[in-house]
């Protein structure tokens, strides 16, 4: 009888290897990018776009994000070593050397411009690739270990999906798709803070400032209110511009609404001098449904009002 442990050996360390580098990625993030592209392309169509682009725009910017979120990797993996959050990273248990994790991540980029150019376009693929640089230089290697402001001004980064999406489709940018960009903009702080302040001890002992660690409660939970206020404005501002109907509408004051009424919960349960990581950790899990949930509507929307 033939053994086959031999290749069971080999078998294993591919796979470990092979996740690692998707854990590079950072999968779950991307997943989040790619819930806000095809909605907007499809509003961007007024209905769906041919599948082809649909492929080629969803695989151009998983690649870039994917390189972004690996040179980010990269870059902290002296504070991920020190968090017990990200002290399962690969470069952190050196699944991946911090070499092999630049190469590839530069690979992806080149890869991501390269495709979006040559089967989207270069407005697509020039926006992709600004995104990825504005991410890694002035996110990860200036403000985030500098100022509170790290993840309002960063969090840009991670709104220019929606632009790329748009631009896939119309060759163009409108009103329309800047709005979406404020929408993501202004919900990114009120979900990263709302983690932060789960992992407030992580991000004190890695000196990030984040600002659930270096202001009070109090404040932390106004400004989480603050932004959630705009960012529902926001999505209602896109109503109009974008000519959305009744079933956008409602999705976006209903969700809205209970966005708010669980920011100010927040922000309650802070000045009375409760614990409100258990709080918190709600807010950002219903931010994460609230975002995929209102995106879906907007393209729902627009086959509701098609058959009509």
């Amino acid at each position: 009888m033939v053994s086959h442990a031999p290749t069971l050996r080999v078998a294993r360390p591919t796979l470990g290897r092979i996740g690692a580098y998707v854990a590079l990625t950072k999968p779950r993030i991307i997943e989040l990018l790619l819930v806000t592209t095809l909605p907007t392309m499809i509003v961007a169509q007024r209905g769906l776009p041919r599948l082809g682009l649909i492929a080629a725009t969803m695989v151009g910017g998983s690649l870039a994000a994917g390189g972004a979120n690996a040179v980010n990797m990269y870059v902290d993996r002296d504070i991920d070593r020190v968090m017990h959050r990200t002290r399962n990273r690969p470069l952190v248990t050196g699944a991946v050397t911090p070499a092999a994790a630049l190469i590839f991540a530069c690979s992806l980029e080149f890869v991501a411009f390269a495709e979006l150019w040559g089967l989207v376009n270069l407005l697509s693929a020039v926006l992709a690739l600004a995104a990825t640089a504005f991410y890694v230089g002035v996110y990860t290697l200036w403000l985030k270990r500098r100022s509170t402001q790290n993840i309002v001004i960063g969090g840009a980064a991670g709104a220019v999906p929606v632009l790329v999406g748009w631009a896939a489709v119309t060759g163009t940018l409108s009103w329309a798709p800047v709005v979406l960009f404020a929408v993501i903009f202004l919900w990114t702080p009120p979900h990263f803070w709302a983690l932060a302040v789960r992992y407030r001890e992580d991000y004190e002992a890695a000196h990030v400032p984040m600002l659930p660690v270096v202001a009070a409660p109090q404040r932390t939970a106004a400004n989480v209110f603050c932004y959630t206020v705009a960012m529902v404005a926001a999505t209602i501002a896109f109503a109009p511009i974008a000519h959305m109907g009744v079933t956008y509408m409602a999705v976006a004051g209903l969700g809205g609404a209970a966005y708010l009424v669980m920011a100010g919960r927040l922000w309650v349960h802070t000045g009375r001098g409760v614990k409100i990581e258990g709080e918190a950790m709600r807010l950002f899990g219903y931010s994460i449904t609230y975002l995929t949930v209102l995106f879906g509507a907007m393209a729902l929307d627009v086959f509701v009002r098609r058959i009509h």
